[in-house]
């Protein structure tokens, strides 16, 4: 890690201080293009957007999806306050982000956060209508 990495997790970090001051949950993120120009950076907003997908890293992939050529996309490191959760993590890789650096690992996170209950699981049932389904597939490709 250089001192530009630690320069801007450490933005990152400032970031989601100003979201948990704001009422916010305590998460902020930015992307950092190859020649260290901040291109982006957001913070997370699932209270004031009433949106649990309103996390930062989720943002700024769609972001860089929607506005970054794929060979500029590839060059760009995302610095966020906390290790992306599953679903920020699969957003990242589909956008075609080429690095992330992290300041709390999920683990670290879980150890510091106030302890709330579990959701109860979701139950999925399926597959089903396996030549129905594949027909849009089928046309589409």
């Amino acid at each position: 890690m250089t001192s530009d990495d630690e320069r801007f997790l450490r933005r990152a970090v400032e970031l989601a201080r100003q979201a948990g001051a704001s009422g916010e949950r305590p998460f902020g993120s930015l992307l950092v293009g190859a020649d260290g120009t901040v291109l982006a950076e957001d913070h997370n907003t699932v209270v004031s957007d009433s949106d649990i997908t309103a996390h930062p890293e989720l943002k700024l992939a769609r972001w860089a999806a929607r506005e970054l050529a794929p060979e500029t996309a590839a060059v760009t490191t995302m610095f966020t306050s906390c290790q992306p959760c599953p679903m920020c993590a699969t957003a990242i890789s589909r956008s075609g982000l080429g690095r992330v650096v992290y300041a709390l690992s999920a683990e670290q996170f879980e150890q510091v956060k106030p302890v709330t209950p579990a959701p109860p699981p979701v139950r999925y049932e399926g597959p089903a209508l396996f030549d129905e389904a594949r027909r849009p597939i089928d046309d589409y490709y």
